[in-house]
């Protein structure tokens, strides 16, 4: 049974920085894996991915500012936040899989605020 488990959120300034972690386990862990968000009352977005290859895609909105990637020999993914702004706040997920057979972590909570 695959579990995920986030960590690394919590409360920053405008400007600041995060990095989020998904640790993964039961599962071979080269395939597709990423983040989503989803704020109050919006439609939840995909923000980051990497494929099995290493290819990684990003939304418009945190290009140049957010970092996929991931440690394989600790089965663990990474999103690294730079330059936050209020509205990078949101609930972040990680998955792993691909969207016929996704695990999903339990979210953690990305709060951007002065």
């Amino acid at each position: 049974q695959v579990q995920l488990v986030e960590s690394g959120g919590g409360l920053v300034q405008p400007g600041g920085s995060l990095k989020l972690s998904c640790a993964a386990s039961g599962s071979d862990f080269k395939v597709i894996m990423g983040w989503y968000r989803q704020a109050p009352g919006k439609e939840r977005e995909l923000v980051a991915v990497i494929d099995s290859g290493g290819t990684t895609g990003y939304a418009d909105s945190v290009k140049g500012r957010f970092t996929i990637s991931r440690d394989i020999a600790k089965n663990t993914l990474y999103l690294q936040m730079n330059s936050l702004k209020p509205e990078d706040t949101a609930v972040y997920y990680c998955y792993l899989g691909p969207s016929t057979s996704r695990s999903w972590g339990q979210g953690t909570q990305v709060t951007v605020s002065s």
